[in-house]
């Protein structure tokens, strides 16, 4: 094994952990209706609709960023999707591309920079592609964590989110 190898293995972890965390929630959010999804709670992103769009975008900014294929968006809270099925349907294609991702990188991968601008411009940035997929999959925790908050609100039992609660065969 090469010392990138448990780097490697990591990110393909955390792509099976978000994609699982994500079905989770996704499947505690179907128990709502589309008002108390919608409804302004006091997030960031305003409501759990908001927060899990917001995650969709940006996953899909830093998916077509490691890609060379931005992925053209106006604003960190841009609707993609008005439609709980329909996000919940491009969050597993998205899911599945990460997954997809990370399983093809190799030890050249880590040592790749990515350029990139800021979605409200400015000058041209570059991250270690080992920096930027630290800030994806923390990024995701983050949002995620605001959302499991904003369901608690709204009495649902979304259930354990450890990495270590997920199912062995993902682990």
């Amino acid at each position: 094994m090469s010392a990138s190898e448990p780097t490697l293995q990591l990110w393909r972890t955390q792509a099976r952990y978000n994609s699982w965390m994500n079905d989770n929630l996704f499947e505690s959010c179907a128990s709502l209706t589309d008002e108390q999804r919608k409804r302004n709670l006091g997030a960031f992103f305003a409501s759990i609709h908001g927060t899990l769009n917001h995650l969709l975008l940006a996953d899909r900014v830093w998916l077509g960023r490691i890609r060379g294929e931005p992925f053209a968006v106006t604003s960190l809270d841009q609707e993609l999707y008005g439609d709980f099925d329909t996000l919940r349907h491009e969050r597993q294609l998205t899911d599945a591309s990460l997954t997809r991702l990370v399983a093809e990188f190799g030890c050249d991968d880590l040592a790749r920079v990515v350029s990139y601008r800021r979605i409200s411009g400015g000058e041209a940035k570059a991250l270690p592609l080992p920096v930027l997929m630290t800030h994806l999959f923390n990024h995701q925790i983050h949002h995620r964590g605001q959302l499991t908050t904003l369901l608690s609100q709204l009495g649902v039992d979304y259930g354990a989110t450890d990495l270590i609660a997920m199912p062995g065969e993902l682990l």
